[in-house]
């Protein structure tokens, strides 16, 4: 892990959290321990009112580092799948402990949040994003099982109906329709995107500091014991279909920027 994965500033009580792994951001188990540690960390300073989590580049987060992608994302064709490095249920088990953090975060979601991003974007209590946003669940489309917790927090802001229909058919969902079915609570132009964050979080921070950690405990009370069971369900069933035709073709359908042809082996 370098120190150029995760920048941090702070100012008048709000902490950005920048990922600098442009353009794509795509993360693995390393990236992800050091910003769960770094967001709990902050949190654990009274000083911290309000943490924002950012990007560089032109995605929010393409989800995981797939098939030895460099760092940049540059080398990977595999937009928001789980690494294949290692054992998901690390990345996976590390990733439920956002839900330990005790202030409220605000994801600045300027672009693409694709699979594993977009478990990333949902641990988030608030999404503020721009009209070339997509938020993108593409698991079945690779053949696998999603994760990251999905199974709990996309059903909890968006429905059950709209979370099952946005994992069944991979359709992307834009910034503009995620606003209008609570993906993301707001709009903003392009350029407006950190200073409406800004605002936004610091809205927060002016508020008292007790009673906001004490509403969010209370309004997230039970949700991390959900995600740890539903993180559990999620690794056992992509652990077998990892090792799945279906999986394979899905992968290298995507890598070619072809239509797979799926075949339930």
């Amino acid at each position: 892990m370098t120190s150029d994965d995760i920048a941090v500033a702070l100012d008048q009580g709000v902490a950005t959290l920048t990922i600098c792994r442009p353009p794509h951001n795509y993360f693995d188990p390393p990236l992800v321990e050091a910003l769960v540690e770094t967001a709990i960390s902050l949190s654990a300073d009274p000083a911290t009112r309000c943490i924002v989590l950012r990007s560089e580049g032109r995605s929010f987060c393409a989800g995981a580092n797939f098939g030895g992608a460099k760092k940049t994302g540059g080398g990977s064709s595999a937009e928001g799948g789980p690494a294949r490095a290692g054992r998901p249920g690390h990345l996976y088990e590390v990733a439920a402990r956002l839900f330990d953090v005790e202030v409220p975060i605000v994801a600045a979601v300027q672009g693409a949040a694709i699979g594993g991003g977009l478990g990333l974007a949902m641990a988030c209590d608030f999404r503020v994003a721009t009209p070339r946003a997509r938020f993108v669940a593409n698991f079945a489309a690779l053949g696998i099982h999603h994760g990251f917790g999905l199974s709990v927090t996309l059903a909890r802001v968006v429905g059950n109906q709209r979370a099952e229909r946005m994992l069944l058919t991979g359709s992307p969902v834009s910034g503009k329709e995620a606003v209008v079915i609570g993906l993301c609570d707001l709009l903003v132009p392009e350029e407006d995107l950190m200073s409406a964050v800004d605002v936004f979080a610091h809205e927060i921070a002016g508020l008292a500091p007790l009673a906001i950690r004490s509403i969010k405990r209370t309004l997230r009370q039970g949700i991390r014991g959900e995600v740890e069971l539903a993180i559990d369900r999620e690794i056992n069933e992509q652990n077998w279909l990892f090792r799945t035709a279906d999986h394979r073709e899905g992968t290298a359908a995507l890598a070619e920027k072809r239509p797979p042809v799926f075949r339930a082996q």
